[in-house]
């Protein structure tokens, strides 16, 4: 079971003392987000794609990644995610293979349509063939990563004779690639086909709508003869603000909700926390909430939480992150490790993959 944080780079107005960071202070809060991560002992670090305010997160998230894995030893460095839609695949091949030699293998990707509609148009894309581009686009990237030389003819971009993308994946093991939705049936459908992780980022929609999509994409998954239906690979998303004491929690965290973004003036706190993942409280209070993930999704490989928006501090991310990786993820790893049955595999690893790879070779 894997733990680890995402970011969206967010650049908000703290709500309680009215300081906006810069897009250079917060980009570089980031960083040491990421390399606090892993001295806790979290195991991944995601950072979202946005290429509008109120975001800083990178246009192409290799350059903050590649500084993160410069800097870091064993946390694994994904997206959070990746645009499959408007992103050419063949830039994208070579990008995250060059990522994954830097990184040594601590790299994966989830790919994703995006939640920004004006971001097709400033591409050159079309909303409207968002499923067909997220379709398209990720059959072309995953052949480019299996394939020397590949031929290749489809509606969105420029055909490809004899194309070599370079470099090629590290120890000929493509990195593992998750799919992100928190909507699209054709999404799962798409991950279940090629046996890739299907990542529920389930931090807004109530718990029936995600519990429809992952069944479905466990149902697809077995049946195109990846493994049974409980050994699909599934990851979620969640969102946490920790204090020792449960109500200093609410305190302190009332104002970021209220002025969030995303989901600031809407529904109170009490009516989110009650429909959606986000605890706030005592560390106990998250693994408890936590823990009933696994009885609504079944058993799953990869949790990552939302720590770092709405405006909080960097000094109040990383008591975040503290409390996090002290007193909440060993329990939930005890916990959830012990539960899960042993024919449910780990999460993939640039290891685990090129084992396999090496052991198929063997009996090839």
């Amino acid at each position: 079971m894997q733990f680890g944080i995402f970011s969206v780079g967010d650049v908000t107005t703290d709500p309680t003392t009215g300081v906006t960071p810069s897009e250079h202070e917060r980009i570089k809060a980031m960083v040491k987000i990421a390399l606090k991560a892993e001295e806790v002992g979290l195991d991944v670090f995601a950072v979202g794609e946005h290429h509008n305010p109120p975001f800083a997160a990178p246009a192409n998230p290799t350059v903050l990644l590649s500084n993160i894995a410069a800097r870091t030893e064993k946390i694994v460095l994904s997206t959070s995610t990746t645009l499959i839609t408007t992103n050419d695949p063949v830039r994208l091949a070579e990008d995250y293979a060059m990522l994954q030699h830097l990184a040594d293998g601590r790299l994966d990707l989830m790919m994703g349509r995006g939640n920004t509609g004006p971001v097709y148009p400033w591409f050159g894309k079309d909303i409207r063939e968002g499923i067909p581009l997220a379709v398209e686009n990720y059959a072309l990237l995953h052949q480019l990563w299996r394939e020397e030389v590949v031929d290749w003819q489809g509606k969105f971009r420029t055909p490809l004779q004899g194309f070599t993308s370079t470099p090629r994946p590290l120890d000929g093991v493509p990195p593992f690639v998750w799919h992100g939705s928190i909507r699209s049936p054709e999404i799962a459908e798409q991950a279940a086909y090629y046996g890739d992780g299907f990542f529920a980022n389930h931090i807004f929609w109530p718990t029936s709508h995600f519990q429809q999509l992952i069944a479905f994409y466990r149902q697809r998954f077995e049946h195109y003869g990846h493994g049974k239906a409980d050994q699909a690979i599934v990851g979620l998303g969640g969102q946490a603000f920790i204090r020792p004491k449960s109500q200093d929690a609410w305190n302190e965290f009332r104002p970021y909700f209220d002025n969030a973004p995303v989901y600031g003036h809407g529904p109170s706190l009490e009516d989110f926390t009650e429909q959606t993942p986000l605890t706030v409280g005592s560390p106990q209070e998250v693994i408890d909430k936590t823990l009933t993930f696994r009885e609504h999704f079944g058993d799953y490989q990869r949790q990552l939480f939302l720590m770092d928006h709405a405006g909080l501090p960097l000094k109040t991310v990383l008591e975040q992150l503290d409390l996090l990786g002290e007193e909440v993820v060993p329990v939930l790893r005890k916990e959830l490790d012990a539960k899960r049955p042993a024919h449910v595999p780990d999460a993939p690893t640039h290891e685990s993959l090129k084992a396999a790879r090496e052991a198929q070779a063997v009996t090839a």
